[in-house]
C-alpha cells in the first residue's frame, strides 16, 4: 500500500484515473467542479441565514421545514463536486472538461442512460439530505 493511496480518501464511484469523461461517473472537469463547489457553498450559506432568519423572528417551528431547500440546493452543488458529475448535464446528455460552456454531446444510448441514472441518484440525494435537515430544523427547541 502506497502513501497516496493511505491519505487519500476514495469515493465509491468517483474517477480513479486521469481526467475524461466516464459513463455515469465523471462528465465534468476542473472548473465545472469548482462551479458546483462554490454552488454548495452559497446553498449552506442561504441555507444558515434562513434558519438564523426564522429563529430571530420566532417564527413556528414548521416553517423551518423551508430550510430544506437551499440545503438541498447545496447538497446537490457538493454531491456533483465531490463525483464530479453534473447531474443537469447527465440529464442532458453533455459533459465538459473544457472552460465553462463549452459542452460536447454523448453519442452512445448506453452511456447517456447510465448519465440519467447517475443524476437521478444525486437529486434523489440531494433532496433527502434537504428534507432531513428540514425536518431537524423543525424539531430543534429554539
Amino acid at each position: 500500500m502506497t502513501l497516496a493511496s493511505q491519505t487519500t480518501p476514495t469515493v465509491p464511484g468517483a474517477p480513479t484515473s486521469g481526467e475524461g469523461y466516464q459513463p455515469g461517473i465523471c462528465n465534468i472537469g476542473p472548473a465545472e467542479i469548482a462551479r458546483r463547489r462554490r454552488a454548495g457553498h452559497v446553498g449552506l450559506g442561504a441555507s444558515i441565514v434562513l434558519l438564523a432568519a426564522l429563529v430571530a423572528i420566532d417564527a413556528p417551528p414548521l416553517s423551518r421545514l423551508l430550510v430544506a431547500l437551499p440545503t438541498a440546493a447545496a447538497a446537490s452543488g457538493y454531491l456533483q463536486a465531490r463525483f464530479r458529475f453534473c447531474a443537469g448535464f447527465g440529464s442532458r446528455g453533455i459533459y465538459n472538461f473544457g472552460e465553462l460552456g463549452q459542452t460536447a454531446h454523448v453519442e452512445d444510448a448506453e452511456a447517456r442512460r447510465r448519465d440519467r441514472a447517475r443524476a437521478t441518484q444525486i437529486g434523489a440525494a440531494s433532496v433527502a439530505i434537504g428534507a432531513g435537515v428540514g425536518v431537524v430544523a423543525a424539531l430543534l427547541p429554539f
